[in-house]
């Protein structure tokens, strides 16, 4: 099919001008570069996507079912190590994203969803065991299923609210971390952390409910247009 065109562009050119094959020729050649050019954009859009912080975080999503199923078979040593390596992930991922110029808009999405995945995972596994309690596992899973619920909410009203992370949300994420490593460390046979573990358990509740309840307010506000008057 080239070739008919090229053929067609030389006999009119050949027609009107004396140059009909350089023509040809130069046309051929930027439609060529674009083309080319094009193409190395494409690529390396996707390479950009998954930079090495990125693989550290699905490999993070990946170790998530390996401690639910060690929990299921009563292995919580293994539990317990497995948790303290994804929790070594999530702070060598945000480092070198930060430090090495490797942050992405992938990541920004996936590295909060694995930390909420495995969180949750592990605090639904600890109610199903009864070694939490229930109302402790309800509370933490319902702050993050309200908090997802009003982004989709929000999205969907078409007033999207952008959910920056509160200071009493990380403290909140903190202690919950905190807990769960006291729980699968006793667990583990490691340390006995009944008494510590206890007050552990109403530090996180009274988080929560902190944490849920300056999020909703923070929601409110902006559904309401607060923001923007401000």
């Amino acid at each position: 099919m080239w070739a008919i065109l090229q053929a067609g562009a030389w006999g009119e050119a050949s027609q009107t001008s004396g140059k009909p094959h350089l023509n040809v020729l130069f046309l051929h050649q930027i439609i060529g570069n674009v083309l080319r050019h094009r193409h190395i954009e494409t690529t390396q859009d996707r390479l950009l996507l998954m930079t090495l912080p990125n693989f550290i975080t699905i490999a993070r999503f990946l170790m998530v079912p390996l401690v639910v199923l060690a929990m299921i078979h009563g292995e919580m040593l293994a539990a317990f190590v497995l948790f303290l390596l994804a929790g070594v992930s999530d702070g060598l991922d945000g480092f070198i994203a930060r430090h090495f110029d490797q942050k992405s808009e992938l990541g920004a999405w996936l590295d909060p969803i694995a930390d909420k995945f495995l969180l949750v995972s592990v605090f639904v596994m600890l109610g199903w065991l009864d070694v939490l309690p229930n109302w402790l596992v309800i509370l933490a899973v319902s702050r993050d299923g309200l908090i997802i619920g009003a982004v989709v909410l929000s999205s969907l009203m078409g007033h999207p609210v952008e959910m920056r992370p509160l200071l009493v949300s990380k403290a909140n994420t903190m202690f919950q971390i905190i807990l769960l490593v006291l729980v699968l460390a006793d667990l583990a046979g490691l340390a006995r952390l009944d008494g510590l573990i206890g007050w552990m358990i109403y530090a996180v509740a009274g988080l929560t409910i902190a944490s849920a309840t300056a999020y909703l307010v923070t929601w409110l506000r902006h559904m309401a247009g607060v923001e923007e008057a401000d």
